[in-house]
C-alpha cells in the first residue's frame, strides 16, 4: 500500500500546475511523511474511501494522498499548501450515471391500444395487390378515405351516366332547338327521354334512374332501344354500387376492433405468490351488459432466444399456461377475471429473479377473444405488457362486492386497475423452491439425527423467510449448525 502510494505520489508531483518539470525533492512537507513507514502510519489515517468528502475533511494530513496526476493541489474546494483555489475540470460523464443502472426496455410490439406495431416495406405490385382486394382494402383503411369512396362512387357514376345520356339525346337530335320540350307540341317530335332541356336535365335523370327514384316527369320513351337498354344498365349498377357499399360501411362499423375498445386489460402485471408458488398475473374486464360467449385468453412471451448452433433468434414466441382459478384459459366472463400465469419448472420465467425481470428484454403478448353476444361476430382484444410494467410484489384489489340494496354484484371500475403491495420473495421461482426444499428437509427429525443425533428433538430450525435468497439461506444454516455441533 505505502509503495503504491509513493508512486503516485511522485507521478502527481512530477509535473507543476504551469507545466514545468519538477522533482520530488521540491516538497519535503509532502514527501516527509514516506521516509519513514512506522511514521507515516501513525500520522497518517487511511480512510476506506479516502475520495470521499468526509475522510477529506475529517483527516486534513490525508490531502496527499488523494492528489491525483493532471488535477490541482487542492480538492473539495479546500486550499492546499500553496494557496491556489481548487477548479473542477470538465467531465463528459454524468453524475447521475451509475454502472448497471440503465435498464433495458424492449421496443413494443403490441401497443396497449392492441394496435401492432409493425411496418411493411419492399412490397412487390403492393397497388395492384391491395386494388384486387378492395373490399378489404377499404374495410381496413380509414374513415375519412371510406367515406371519401363511397361519396366518389356515387358522384362519378351519376356524372358518367349523365354524359351517356347527353351523347344519346345529342346523337337522336332531341337537343336541337325545334325538338326541345317546349317546341315538341309544335313540331312533333318524339323524345328518347322526356323534358330534357341539356345537360343538367340528363344529370338528374341519372340520379332518378340509379336510385329509382321517380318523380314522373322524365321518363323513358320507345324511339330509342339505347336509351332502354342505359336505364336498365344503369338500374342495375344502382343496386350492385349500393350494396357494395353499404357492406363496406356495415362491416367497418361492426368489425371486432370497435368491439374491442370495451374490453379492458389492467395497465399493469403483477407478480406475487399464490399457494406457495410465484405467479404473473393480469387482469381482463368488459364494460358491456352484451357478454363474450366462449371467452378464451392467451399469452405469448416474446424473448430473444439463441439456439445450440448460435442463431440469435430476436423475436422468439413462448406459450404461457394460463387460466382464471380452477377453470383455465376458457373463461365464464360476466365480470373482471384476474388471469394467472403459475411460474414453475415449465415456465420460461422460472429462472427470473425480480432484478433479472427488471433488467431483461422482453414482453408479453394477452389476447382475448370469443364472440359477441349481441352481434354473433368474433372478436379480438390484444394488449401487451413489457418489463417496466410488470410489479413485482403486488396483488390485485377486489373490484366485485354484493349490493345487498339493489341485490346484485357491483363492479367498480374505478379499482381496476388498483394493487397491494404485499411480502413477496425477491428470488426466482427455482431459488424459492429451493429454499422450500431445504425448509422441508430441516424440520424432518431424520434429517437431523443425520447431522447431530444428540441435537435431535432439542432444538427446532427457525422458519425459512422466503424474502432471502437460496444462498443467505444456506449460509444461515452452516452456521446453525456449526454452532451447534
Amino acid at each position: 500500500m505505502i509503495s503504491r502510494l509513493r508512486c503516485n505520489l511522485m507521478n502527481s508531483y512530477s509535473t507543476s500546475d504551469d507545466g514545468n518539470q519538477t522533482s520530488p525533492e521540491s516538497d519535503k512537507s509532502v514527501m516527509e511523511p514516506l521516509a519513514d513507514p512506522k511514521k507515516f502510519t501513525k500520522s497518517v489515517s487511511i480512510d476506506p474511501e479516502p475520495d470521499s468528502l468526509d475522510s477529506v475533511l475529517s483527516n486534513p494530513h490525508s490531502y496527499p494522498i488523494t492528489i491525483i496526476p493532471n488535477r490541482p493541489t487542492t480538492y473539495y474546494g479546500l486550499t492546499m499548501h500553496n494557496g491556489k483555489p481548487f477548479t473542477r475540470q470538465a467531465s463528459c460523464r454524468s453524475r447521475n450515471f451509475r454502472p448497471g443502472s440503465m435498464r433495458k426496455v424492449r421496443r413494443r410490439a403490441v401497443f396497449k391500444n392492441g394496435d401492432c406495431n409493425v411496418l411493411q416495406k419492399n412490397l412487390t405490385r403492393r397497388r395492384l395487390r391491395f386494388l384486387q382486394d378492395m373490399y378489404t382494402t377499404l374495410v381496413d383503411t380509414q374513415w375519412r378515405w371510406t367515406l371519401l369512396a363511397f361519396a366518389l362512387s356515387f358522384i362519378l357514376s351519376w356524372l358518367i351516366f349523365a354524359v351517356l345520356w347527353w351523347l344519346i339525346m345529342y346523337t337522336h337530335g332531341d337537343l336541337e332547338e325545334l325538338h326541345l320540350p317546349h317546341n315538341q307540341e309544335e313540331s312533333g317530335w318524339q323524345p328518347c327521354v322526356s323534358a330534357i332541356n341539356g345537360f343538367t336535365s340528363c344529370f338528374l335523370f341519372s340520379i332518378e334512374t340509379q336510385h329509382t327514384i321517380g318523380y314522373g316527369v322524365r321518363t323513358t320513351s320507345e324511339e330509342c332501344p339505347e336509351a332502354i337498354f342505359m336505364m336498365c344498365f344503369q338500374s342495375i349498377y344502382g343496386v350492385m354500387s349500393s350494396a357494395f357499399m353499404a357492406g363496406i360501411v356495415f362491416a367497418k362499423m361492426t368489425r371486432a376492433k370497435q368491439r374491442a375498445q370495451t374490453l379492458l386489460f389492467s395497465k399493469n402485471a403483477v407478480i406475487c405468490q399464490r399457494d406457495g408458488s410465484l405467479s404473473l398475473m393480469f387482469r381482463v374486464g368488459d364494460m358491456r351488459k352484451s357478454h363474450i360467449i366462449g371467452a378464451g385468453v392467451r399469452a405469448q412471451l416474446i424473448r430473444t432466444k439463441t439456439t445450440k448452433e448460435g442463431e440469435v433468434m430476436t423475436q422468439h414466441f413462448t406459450d404461457l399456461e394460463i387460466g382464471a382459478d380452477d377453470c383455465g384459459s376458457d373463461i365464464f366472463f360476466i365480470w373482471p377475471m384476474v388471469i394467472e400465469h403459475k411460474i414453475d419448472e415449465n415456465s420460461p420465467l422460472y429462472n427470473m429473479s425480480a432484478t433479472d425481470i427488471l433488467n431483461d428484454k422482453f414482453e408479453i403478448v394477452v389476447i382475448l377473444e370469443g364472440t359477441v353476444e349481441s352481434t354473433g361476430q368474433s372478436t379480438q382484444a390484444r394488449s401487451s405488457y413489457i418489463n417496466t410494467e410488470i410489479l413485482w410484489g403486488h396483488r390485485f384489489d377486489p373490484v366485485v362486492v354484493y349490493n345487498k340494496d339493489r341485490q346484485a354484484y357491483e363492479i367498480d371500475y374505478a379499482r381496476f386497475n388498483e394493487t397491494t403491495q404485499v411480502d413477496t420473495p425477491l428470488c426466482s421461482a427455482r431459488d424459492l423452491n429451493e429454499i422450500y426444499k431445504i425448509q422441508e428437509g430441516f424440520t424432518t427429525p431424520d434429517i437431523c439425527r443425520q447431522f447431530s443425533p444428540s441435537l435431535s428433538g432439542r432444538h427446532k430450525s427457525p422458519p425459512i423467510s422466503p424474502l432471502y435468497s437460496a444462498k443467505q439461506q444456506n449460509v444461515v444454516y452452516r452456521w446453525q449448525f456449526s454452532n451447534e455441533i
